[in-house]
């Protein structure tokens, strides 16, 4: 056995040690406390934990065993591939239960609410994919690598596609700052006629119509449960990704195992955005245009530039250079470094078609809905050209998106707001795929035309540069979301790589050195650590005494669990109570919480669509005191008989808190001045509701107001 060989084996051994050790941590702290008899260990868990760590420290002595006694090894193997090979029953059944059993194990038993440390999920997944690897194989070799590869894809997106999925419930309050009022703004396309409002009005919502719209499709359907909603939306958490990666690769289809595996690294890599789903969408058009017929590639590029347009201003380019990075590599000219006009001329067309999918897409819907007579052509045809943005109209809208709110600089790094900070983040998630393509490009030769290599290059850059501008706006710099542009322009590079012969280099790739595999391997691990972590359930509140002691919290609401339905009906009952009284003395504003309105978990309450919670908060970053006006006006003249809304802050925070700047600004324009004009009637902590109802008499809140 060579040195090299001994030193991999004593690295493997320290790292599966260490993951043995971190998994009996996280397993004592859960233990320790539940008794008093043997320490503090109650019988029970002192008999789990001792089992446990004979389990670890037996898996340590086989891996042991394994990588250094050869005959053993071969002994081992042998029966596995017996077993594998001539019970394909149980070979079915090792592997649907190597997936089922962890996804109910973390997500929907309470022990995920318990076990959340990273080592104990890393051990679980590492025992899950032993088993897929060994049992995907076929043949005489105990695991291939191109299962190994397998086993990482399927056993990582599944984790993921059901971390996805876990805020998919029939509970009736908001499961986050903003998500139940985006529920209602999805409503209001298709389902407007859920509210008690004139049916002619037109109702303003905060949201960019192509996002509104991918969203509003299941309000199609009256009877729509809230729990439905929120499994159409966790589904667009999934599905368009998937779409996007098997509509890229479709040049893989005849390799079927192959293509597949890379529609789901596709949902993975840019699950780390997340990336909102017009863009993604966007993104699958310019995709499906690509080597496509050109008499279909055009409307297909009109159709991606202006779904994409009325999504957000900022990704309006984006289509047009998307194409042209992917039609360059349509062309065996441009693969052998020469570049014909045929392909400059097809890419160029299909990237104006991009860009004039901003204007004359909108155009054409415009004469639809308000067809140009001969009569009034000449004064109607201008005015529609209005509508449409042009270059100035765009330049100045973006002035507008990067100078009205402040540039918070220091959320690129960690921070209490995104722990790993904006540019250590990217870095995390880009650099196995940025080596790799750096790799296969300058060592393998894969993208050969230096054009389309500058390309490629200039745009990461760009779009590098906008996402981090966008991302260090306050209200921003949570996560990876605002860098997708980048994101899916790296996604594309890998995909031109693949299309030039990279799939046949992944079939070779257990020739390759160890360095490019753990490249292969981290590409995959990263973007499945967040989805592993998530996993949990919010559910089992009748057990938060036991799950208190298990986790070590001091406050139930640490747990972060659904109220028992008892207190959730009594607290619809109290709110339904409260609006039925306050209505006799004026309106009841939703200013959150505007989802039970549009799931008739209250009823009888007109709309009232003005200051909704992220109005409120958008003006308040921007400091718009002109907007504010109306609203501290109505308030002081008690126009509202009730106020229903989160429970509002009345502390300042700042910089070391988890968006502390935003709390501040909303502590400063919304809830001092309503907590001046306004009082608590009921505040449910449990749900994150709170009733305000007027304070009497004549109040002077100058003091109050910024």
């Amino acid at each position: 056995m060579t040195l090299s060989k001994s030193l991999e084996k004593i690295f493997a051994m320290i790292l599966f040690t260490g993951l043995l050790l971190g998994s009996c941590s996280e397993l004592f702290h859960a233990a320790w406390g539940t008794g008093i008899r043997f320490g503090q260990f109650s019988p029970v868990w002192l008999v789990i934990f001792t089992a446990f760590c004979a389990f670890c420290i037996l898996m340590a002595s086989l891996l042991g065993f394994w990588l250094w006694n050869e005959k053993l090894h071969e002994v081992i193997s042998g029966r596995l591939i017996d077993l594998r090979e001539h019970s394909p029953l149980l070979r079915l059944s090792i592997l649907i239960l190597a997936l089922v059993v962890p996804i109910w194990f973390f997500q929907y038993s309470m022990w995920g609410i318990v076990f959340q440390g990273i080592a104990l999920r890393l051990l679980v997944w590492v025992v899950v994919l032993a088993l897929l690897s060994v049992f995907l194989s076929r043949g005489t070799e105990l695991v291939k690598w191109t299962d190994f590869f397998g086993a990482l894809v399927i056993s990582a997106s599944t984790f993921a596609i059901f971390a996805g999925l876990k805020y998919v419930t029939n509970y009736p309050f908001s499961l986050g700052w903003s998500e139940g009022n985006r529920l209602w703004d999805y409503s209001i396309l298709f389902g407007k006629d859920r509210y008690i409002y004139p049916f002619d009005k037109k109702i303003f919502v905060f949201l960019d119509t192509g996002r509104q719209f991918v969203g509003a499709i299941p309000f199609l359907f009256p009877q729509l449960s809230i729990g439905a909603a929120r499994a159409w939306v966790g589904l667009l958490g999934v599905l368009p990704y998937l779409l996007l990666g098997f509509i890229s690769f479709r040049s893989l289809h005849h390799k079927k195992k192959l293509w597949v595996l890379m529609g789901l690294w596709t949902f993975l890599f840019l699950g780390q955005g997340p990336i909102h789903t017009p863009l993604i969408l966007g993104a699958a058009l310019v995709s499906l245009a690509w080597g496509n017929s050109f008499w279909l590639a055009i409307p297909l590029m009109l159709l991606s530039g202006y779904f994409i347009s009325i999504s957000r201003i900022t990704w309006m380019f984006a289509p047009a250079i998307w194409i042209i990075l992917l039609e360059l590599t349509q062309f065996e000219s441009i693969r052998t470094g020469f570049l014909k006009n045929t392909a400059l001329k097809r890419s160029f067309v299909l990237a104006f078609s991009g860009l004039a999918g901003n204007k004359i897409l909108p155009l054409f819907i415009s004469y639809l809905k308000n067809p140009i007579n001969s009569d009034n052509a000449v004064m109607a045809a201008p005015s529609v050209f209005k509508a449409t943005p042009s270059v100035l109209m765009i330049a100045e809208s973006l002035r507008e998106i990067l100078t009205r709110q402040p540039l918070l600089w220091y959320r690129l790094l960690p921070n209490q707001t995104y722990n790993e900070g904006i540019l250590f983040g990217i870095l995390l998630a880009a650099t196995p795929i940025v080596c790799l393509l750096y790799y296969l490009v300058q060592k393998k030769g894969l993208i050969k035309s230096g054009l389309q290599k500058l390309g490629i290059i200039l745009s990461l850059f760009a779009f590098l540069g906008v996402g981090l501008i966008i991302s260090a706006k306050i209200g921003g710099g949570g996560d990876l979301h605002n860098v997708d542009m980048f994101l899916i322009t790296l996604f594309f590079t890998v995909v031109i790589v693949v299309f030039n012969g990279g799939d046949g280099w992944l079939e070779t790739i257990r020739t390759e050195s160890k360095g490019i595999k753990l490249l292969i391997v981290l590409s995959i691990v990263i973007p499945a650590l967040g989805p592993l972590q998530a996993m949990r359930s919010h559910q089992f509140s009748e057990r938060a005494a036991t799950l208190m002691t298990l986790t070590d919290v001091g406050n139930e609401r640490t747990l972060e669990l659904y109220p028992p339905q008892d207190v959730i009906d009594e607290t619809l009952a109290m709110i339904q109570s409260q609006a039925d009284s306050a209505l006799e003395k004026g309106d009841v504003l939703f200013l959150d919480q505007r989802q039970l309105l549009t799931f008739g978990y209250i009823t009888h309450v007109p709309l009232i669509p003005e200051y909704e919670k992220k109005v409120l908060m958008e003006q308040a970053l921007a400091s718009d005191r002109i907007y504010f006006d109306g609203f501290y006006q109505d308030l002081k003249d008690h126009r509202f008989g009730l106020i229903v809304t989160q429970p509002l802050v009345t502390s300042k925070k700042g910089e070391p808190f988890q968006f502390g700047e935003e709390n501040d600004a909303w502590l400063n324009w919304v809830s001092k001045p309503l907590l001046c004009y306004y009082q608590a009637k009921e505040t449910f902590r449990e749900a994150g509701v709170q009733l305000l109802i007027p304070r009497e008499g004549a109040i002077d809140c100058s003091d109050k107001l910024p």
